[in-house]
């Protein structure tokens, strides 16, 4: 099933991937990814429920935030256990920890509980997404590494969209612990698949796990998702508790990169950012996280608050950005297989995302859903050049022993750039909001601002005409700033796009066929 090829250098027969085998392991691998993605959207639909039933609404946000600061906080653990111990094994552990985690979710029986146990979701959550990125650099050389794009777009495009509504239906018709339990039969097929088809050599390193520097960057991770989640919201940006975490993540990574000169194995090497294109491709991913997660929030509510649209079907409100983003990523994808040019792909995408958020920028009470969908596709065109292109180049620009960190660090930084985009882009809006709501409508639209920063079509409907207008006014004047800002910010990613290098993608030509070979004796596939 399996066609051999020699490994440079030696006379090791290695086996090569075929098309059908590894599209059997892709498979399994975007069914995990899909468990990463879709939790979130579906059990923020089942949150009202949830509440319902345990109680303990003054602790509600933690339900997302537990799950995301494990969930981040254990991104770059994960990578670097992978790299020393073997992908495979340390893939299959987190999936079988977010398992666990979903169905004692489900079973929780206060919000203290399912706290606790969605922080556990959350520790295998930060496995799933890197195993299958450091998985797919294992088994596919970069410059075919393209052709596969679509199918994780696709992936993200059917959670956005689909996950709204699954955790609707489920749980109008099978109650909110089902929201959880869904995840266990997807995730033992993706495990049976996965330990079935998926082969990788077994590796252990001589060194252990940088306890010390794991320990700093949790510290400094955590004190910054607690920033920017509570910054604004629970505690003025200017408090104490504010101020303190600031001061403790900034003394945590401070120390955290200089334990890691000093470290035998390091979380995070940091000679992988002497390479001049995995660093702008940070950067690059966290302009992209920033824009793109902002861009999720304030959209449905734009639309659901300006022009009517009904919440529950929130999902499909995305629909232009997401099937634009799925649609370029593709094409980027065969484009940068067939010629193994993608420079070009960091610097349009750059431009057409400080477009799309621009024209965003000018949506007001009169803008029409069609409009609206243009420039949302106009958007998701920037982020189809941007998304698999920013990991594709990130994982060329380091040793495939650093493939777990590099695949880690780029998913991690992501990760923070959709907490900081939320946060900022979030403070503006709801303070544009506010200011408009006490200048158009006095006392009562100070009320209405304090009761809700949202109000769906229904609610708003019974507020008096002047109030309402006011509202919509007053929302698209806060969509203005928040997209706005995000434009600006998008520039910086144009300016690491212009100076990339393109550097010949591993696989790129019969040059390459050594080295190609060298990563095949890595990764063996076989089609059961």
């Amino acid at each position: 099933m399996a066609q051999t090829a020699k490994a440079a250098g030696s006379g090791e027969q290695v086996k090569q991937p075929q098309p059908r085998s590894v599209r059997v392991v892709l498979m399994a691998l975007m069914i995990a990814m899909l468990l990463a993605m879709l939790d979130n959207m579906i059990v923020g639909t089942a949150m009202p429920t949830i509440v319902g039933d345990l109680g303990g609404i003054e602790h509600l946000s933690w339900v997302v935030t537990a799950y995301t600061l494990a969930t981040a906080a254990s991104t770059p653990i994960w990578g670097k256990v992978g790299d020393m111990y073997g992908r495979k094994g340390a893939f299959l552990t987190s999936i079988v920890i977010f398992l666990i985690g979903s169905a004692l979710s489900g079973m929780a029986q206060g919000m203290t509980e399912l706290i606790a146990f969605r922080a556990v979701q959350g520790l295998g959550a930060g496995g799933l997404m890197v195993g299958v990125m450091a998985i797919i650099g294992d088994l596919i050389p970069p410059r075919e590494r393209g052709k596969y794009q679509g199918m994780m777009a696709g992936v993200m495009a059917l959670a956005m969209i689909g996950g709204p509504l699954v955790g609707g239906t489920i749980t109008d018709h099978l109650g909110w612990r089902w929201t959880f339990y869904i995840n266990l039969p997807i995730g033992a097929v993706a495990l049976v698949m996965i330990t079935a088809v998926l082969h990788l050599p077994k590796k252990r390193s001589g060194g252990s796990i940088d306890y010390l520097g794991a320990a700093l960057l949790t510290v400094g991770i955590t004190s910054i998702v607690l920033v920017t989640t509570w910054g604004g919201s629970e505690y003025a940006w200017g408090s104490a508790v504010i101020m303190e975490l600031i001061g403790l993540g900034v003394a945590a990574l401070v120390g955290f990169v200089f334990s890691q000169t000093r470290a035998a194995e390091p979380i995070l090497p940091l000679h992988i950012f002497r390479s001049l294109n995995f660093t702008l491709m940070s950067v690059i991913g966290f302009i992209t996280g920033f824009v793109m997660f902002g861009a999720v929030l304030f959209l449905p509510l734009y639309q659901q608050s300006v022009q009517g649209a009904s919440a529950t079907n929130s999902g499909l409100l995305l629909l232009p950005m997401l099937l634009s983003m799925m649609v370029v990523s593709l094409v980027a994808g065969r484009v940068t297989t067939n010629t193994g040019k993608y420079k070009v792909f960091p610097v349009v995408g750059s431009v057409l995302m400080i477009g799309g958020l621009f024209l965003l920028a000018q949506m007001d009470t009169d803008t029409s859903r069609f409009m609206s969908g243009v420039y949302m596709a106009v958007l998701g065109a920037g982020m189809g050049c941007l998304m698999q292109i920013t990991m594709l180049v990130a994982q060329n620009s380091v040793e495939m022993k650093d493939m777990g960190v590099a695949s880690s660090s780029t998913t991690l930084f992501r990760t923070l750039g959709s907490s900081f985009g939320v946060a900022i882009m979030g403070a503006l809006f709801n303070s544009k909001v506010q200011d408009v709501m006490a200048e158009r409508a006095g006392s009562l639209g100070g009320k209405v601002t304090e009761q809700s920063a949202q109000l769906d079509a229904a609610s708003l409907a019974k507020l008096p005409a002047p109030v309402r207008e006011a509202y919509e006014f007053a929302v698209s004047s806060g969509t203005h700033v928040a997209f706005l800002l995000g434009s600006v910010v998008a520039v910086v990613a144009l300016i690491a796009a212009v100076f990339v290098k393109e550097v010949a993608l591993r696989g790129a030509g019969p040059a390459d066929k050594e080295q190609g070979a060298a990563v095949a004796g890595d990764a063996v596939v076989e089609a059961v």
